[in-house]
């Protein structure tokens, strides 16, 4: 079919710039516009497994074609950016701040070095299963172990590896829900998986869900409840929004998005916990639950659920009337220091023009001579007070003054 092309993708086809012309992602991935988003995520995967750098270690034409895919299935597995690609093609989907999927695994020591790095520093890396893992699956080599309901199994888990599980429900089972929850309490880094079965026995990825840190903890669950359950993926334009802490709380809802699968079959059915850390192995506790004894938690689920899509919807209409008010304040704030800058100055200029009005100027004396002069009225200050002192001091006897009076009619 033919490939969609925007505006700027045909300047640079006319050689108005550097960036080159990319395909449509509908005919990268070999799927139709009305495709479904299972079709869509089927073709991406069995792409992303074909031209996979470790199957292709030295392929550059592979490792091209593998980044197109990838780039492909990130617009049209976001029902927003697919909705806008439709509409104004690359453009609108801002498609120079798409962030691609890494595989640990098909990275040097080097480049993991330095994708650990930024993940302390807080910047989301998507990461994606090694194709490793994927095709012993599809080739039905890996070791499965059964999880029996209302129990749980702790285990460690090497990096880029899985440990597989088989789960089976009955009817009555099936119809009251089904959980999968995985959590670790070192916060180690892994993924939850769940596989679909294909007629040759192998095993195909159908949903994977990322760990988040929940308080003291990493975990990771899967709700089929037989109603619509969304997840939250945390990474959506995370690395824009870091920019800004107000486009950080716009966008905070926009990763909010509903399951592929919203209940599941009679029969049974496999799980995987992926090791998704850089360089250390991961430790986890898996568990599968009937909903039944969860009625009241289903129906907690349900109504928090609904009041988030309603928060979303008024947090996007609450946006435009920040922008408007925050850009009058932004006014207002740049208008009130201008003012206030205005009004010292006609202050200074008014106290100048009083100073002017004097005939005489005002002679100022040096320090020492005011030092002087003020030292000098001090000592006749003394001096004065010593004289009026020696006035009104009385006098006083001396010892060899004193008159004796002798009586000479007695013999000495």
């Amino acid at each position: 079919m033919p490939g969609h092309r925007s505006k700027s993708s045909e300047k640079h086809a006319d050689g108005g710039g550097a960036k080159p012309l990319r395909r449509d992602p509908y005919e990268v991935l070999g799927v139709s516009r009305n495709s479904t988003d299972q079709e869509i995520k089927t073709a991406y995967r069995k792409m992303a497994l074909k031209y996979h750098p470790d199957k292709n270690a030295n392929d550059p034409k592979a490792a091209d074609m593998f980044k197109e895919v990838t780039f492909s299935y990130n617009i049209l597995s976001d029902p927003d950016k697919r909705r806008q690609f439709d509409t104004a093609g690359f453009e609108a989907v801002e498609s120079d701040n798409q962030e691609l999927e890494l595989d640990l695994s098909s990275l040097g020591a080097v480049n993991t070095m330095f994708a650990a790095l930024f993940s302390k520093l807080g910047v989301p890396i998507k990461t994606t299963v090694s194709a490793t893992v994927l095709e012993e699956a599809l080739n039905g080599v890996v070791t499965i172990r059964p999880l029996p309901l209302g129990q749980f199994i702790s285990r460690r888990v090497e990096k880029q590896c899985a440990h597989f599980y088989s789960v089976t429900i009955t009817e009555e089972e099936a119809q009251a829900g089904f959980v999968c929850r995985v959590h670790s309490s070192d916060k180690s880094k892994f993924k939850l998986l769940y596989f679909d079965q294909e007629e040759n026995g192998g095993l195909s990825l159908a949903l994977q869900e990322d760990c988040a840190k929940t308080g003291k903890v990493t975990s990771a669950g899967m709700f089929f409840l037989g109603f619509p359950v969304y997840r939250l993926d945390q990474t959506m334009n995370s690395i824009s929004a870091a920019k800004d802490p107000d486009t950080s709380f716009f966008r905070k809802l926009e990763g909010f998005q509903p399951c592929e699968l919203t209940e599941l079959k009679a029969g049974t059915h496999v799980f995987a916990v992926y090791g998704d850390n850089f360089f250390k192995s991961a430790n986890y506790t898996i568990e599968a639950l009937c909903a039944a004894p969860f009625s009241e938690e289903k129906e907690n689920l349900r109504n928090i659920e609904a009041q988030i899509l309603s928060k979303r919807a008024e947090i996007s209409k609450f946006e435009t009337e920040y922008r408007e008010v925050l850009a009058q304040f932004t006014e207002m704030t740049s208008r009130y220091a201008n003012e206030m800058q205005e009004i010292d100055e006609l202050l200074k200029q008014r106290n100048e023009i009083h100073a002017a009005y004097t005939v005489a100027p005002l002679k100022r004396s040096s320090s020492k001579s005011r030092n002087k002069s003020s030292s000098n009225e001090a000592k006749e200050e003394g001096q004065t007070k010593e004289k009026r002192n020696t006035r009104e001091r009385p006098k006083k006897k001396r010892w060899y003054n004193i008159h004796l009076r002798v009586d000479k009619r007695k013999a000495c």
